[in-house]
């Protein structure tokens, strides 16, 4: 079975790329064909697998949206990249998607236009992990119809909580109305600081209210895994020995062993 993940949370500098990204490359790096698709405007996903900003000319964009010359959207598997990291594959992002909020609202089939795109080549992958942006707009919503599970990264803070509400909220409505395979996959807790209280007191909340949704694996506050992406290299290649990368190593691992017990 094709599993099509959604990284998503709506709000913002809660590790969403960083997960999408390391977590993909440590699938990649045990043996499993993975696809990045980058659905975020701000292509850092594209730029942390070693595509530059403003190198590559065409992107999701062209897979989503009609062109002018052809009419029908261009098929992904001609803007497929593939990264440094053995069989990992992207999708990359550019700056045009951050039109394609507004241009895809009079198209027909809006919400579906990505799980169409995706189709034709689905079956080529294991895994396909799609980075969405840090809203809920369309393009969130084009993931969320895709995917068959979402994966939440949240950082263990006060406000944290009140947004997995929206969220979770927003992916029981997808569910019953667009997709009624989806799935929470598994909630993930980033930028851990295990010597704050705050830490401790949400995680427990958070655990206690999504029983057996929590990954074990925790994501520390780590200076090498924020250093990675401006080296358009994910953590596996930057530093494999920082606790970054043993992480999110260690992540895999437990999705790859949860991914076996359902089978």
């Amino acid at each position: 079975m094709k599993r099509i993940l959604a990284i998503a949370n709506q709000k913002g500098g809660v590790g969403k790329t960083t997960t999408t990204v390391n977590l993909a490359a440590s699938i990649a790096h045990a043996g499993h064909r993975v696809l990045v698709v980058d659905m975020d405007p701000q292509a850092n996903c594209t730029s942390g697998l070693g595509f530059p900003k403003g190198t590559l000319a065409e992107g999701i964009y062209e897979g989503l949206s009609p062109s002018e010359h052809h009419g029908a959207p261009r098929p992904l598997r001609e803007l497929t990249q593939l990264t440094e990291v053995p069989n990992l594959w992207i999708v990359p992002s550019t700056r045009d998607l951050a039109g394609a909020e507004v241009e895809l609202v009079n198209v027909k089939r809006r919400e579906f236009r990505l799980r169409d795109a995706l189709s034709p080549i689905a079956n080529q992958y294991e895994y396909i992990v799609i980075d969405c942006p840090p809203s809920l707009g369309l393009l969130t919503l084009n993931a969320l119809v895709a995917a068959t599970a979402v994966v939440i990264p949240m950082q263990c803070e006060y406000y944290a909580l009140e947004g997995l509400s929206h969220l979770t909220e927003t992916i029981h409505q997808v569910k019953a109305s667009l997709n009624p395979e989806l799935e929470i996959e598994g909630i993930l807790l980033t930028m851990v600081d295990p010597r704050m209280n705050l830490t401790q007191q949400v995680a427990n909340e958070v655990r206690s209210h999504f029983e057996g949704k929590v990954y074990q694996t925790t994501i520390p506050r780590n200076v090498r895994l924020s250093e990675a992406p401006s080296h358009g290299q994910p953590i596996l290649l930057y530093d494999n020995r920082s606790s970054g990368c043993q992480s999110y190593q260690a992540l895999a691992q437990e999705f790859l062993h949860r991914e076996r017990e359902a089978a």
